[in-house]
């Protein structure tokens, strides 16, 4: 039998008709719950009561106008359900707000369909690549589903474009590029005369929307994979789940209790147990020359700045190297710069400054004794793929990833 879990419950009594913004508030409550990950919310309508005006209100044939009673009812735990309570109180002008204590079982099957994003675009096989790339960039999506006829037939991703259709960046440094340039890149492109079907990976790797998401986690991380495209029985496109999608599933269970049978065992380690130590690293005056070669040479695309004591100092990301020129409104630097990056070229000139002078010192870090559940959150929150993990005095110990997480996870 599952363990009893200290809850408490939120319910919310209105009348049908109360509306914020032109929108019913039992609506705009059970929006705002989903949006901040409770664990679940349910309304009612009742056929009968009354209020504060002691206006009775009833469905009886003769009086199917009247504002009706609805009960909005949230079940999760104690803080969860405190921090909840100022946006139900901003919401509702009239009504009632009760919280009780209780003690709940949580069974969460955490299904695809209710993890994935329905909202896909989609190209067709014969789709310019030029167009393809345009779409990625303009949805900030990083995978593109080719569909004909309702078929799915592939899928393109970054790394596609990269190592098919000879793209010079990746998405995120293409994304900070100005549009005049960005639009230079895109042309090349169509120089090659490809369309989707030529760069694109076939046959796409499915899931059913039904799907627990812990077996979806387990694919994933076997195929080293970064999205999967969900479909219905009939093998009809219906939605896409990234690894975002199923930390951020595991994470929501996971702040319910940690003892849910669903979760993955893994869920109890902490940062310094599955964190990796081979990272990067550059001085402060290392020259940039030397840190670009670097960035190049690791597909984390960054280096982790740190000082003479080994304390971390700071980051030196690809794509906030590339901000920076933009910037500086210097084109000739620029395309220096984009060409030092792409590991399809290499002669470039010298750039001067040092790793200190273009880094980053916002670092996001935990400790190696964080539990793996604060990683995917902080993971989450700060919408990063990779967390740098540090003594509390500051010495780099390693780093930590979605995809280190998502093996962990995964048993692996």
């Amino acid at each position: 039998m599952n363990s009893l879990v200290d809850v408490e419950i939120l319910r919310v009594f209105l009348g049908e008709t109360a509306q914020r913004d032109g929108k019913p508030v039992y609506e705009l409550i059970v929006g705002e719950a989903r949006g901040r990950g409770l664990a679940g919310a349910t309304v009612t309508r009742g056929f009968m009561g009354f209020g504060a005006s002691s206006l009775l209100h009833t469905s009886k044939i003769l009086r199917l106008s009247e504002d009706l009673p609805v009960l909005v009812t949230i079940v999760d735990v104690a803080e969860r359900i405190r921090a909840f309570l100022p946006v139900v109180d901003a919401l509702v002008e009239e009504g009632t707000v009760t919280v009780e204590k209780a003690q709940a079982i949580f069974h969460l099957p955490m299904r695809i369909r209710d993890v994935m994003s329905g909202d896909v675009a989609t190209a067709g096989p014969d789709t310019p690549i030029s167009a393809v790339v345009e779409l990625l960039i303009r949805r900030e999506v990083k995978s593109l589903p080719i569909v004909d006829g309702g078929r799915i037939k592939g899928v393109i991703t970054g790394g596609d474009l990269m190592s098919r259709a000879n793209m010079p960046l990746r998405l995120d440094v293409q994304c900070q590029l100005p549009r005049e340039l960005r639009a230079e890149h895109v042309r090349c492109l169509d120089l090659e005369g490809l369309t989707a079907k030529d760069v694109m990976t076939s046959p796409a790797q499915t899931v059913n929307i039904k799907t627990n998401v812990p077996d979806a986690l387990r694919l994933m991380a076997k195929r080293k994979l970064k999205r999967l495209l969900a479909v219905d029985d009939s093998g009809n496109l219906m939605g896409v789940v990234s690894r975002v999608d199923v930390l951020r599933a595991i994470a929501r269970a996971a702040s319910v209790t940690a003892a849910l049978p669903e979760l993955p065992a893994g869920i109890k380690r902490t940062a310094g147990e599955v964190m990796f130590r081979d990272v990067p690293t550059a001085s402060p005056d290392e020259s940039l020359d030397s840190v670009l070669e670097k960035i190049v040479a690791t597909p984390l695309r960054r280096v982790v700045v740190v000082d003479a004591q080994g304390k971390v100092a700071g980051l030196v990301l690809d794509r906030d190297l590339v901000s920076q020129y933009v910037r500086r409104e210097k084109p000739g630097l620029l395309r220096s710069l984009l060409a030092a990056l792409s590991p399809k070229q290499s002669a470039h000139e010298a750039f001067e400054g040092t790793a200190g002078g273009v880094m980053q010192t916002e670092v996001f870090r935990v400790l190696p004794q964080t539990p793996l559940t604060e990683v995917i959150h902080l993971l989450l929150e700060k919408r990063v793929k990779r967390l740098v993990v540090a003594d509390a005095d500051g010495s780099l110990r390693g780093m930590v990833d979605r995809d280190t997480v998502m093996r962990v996870l995964a048993g692996d």
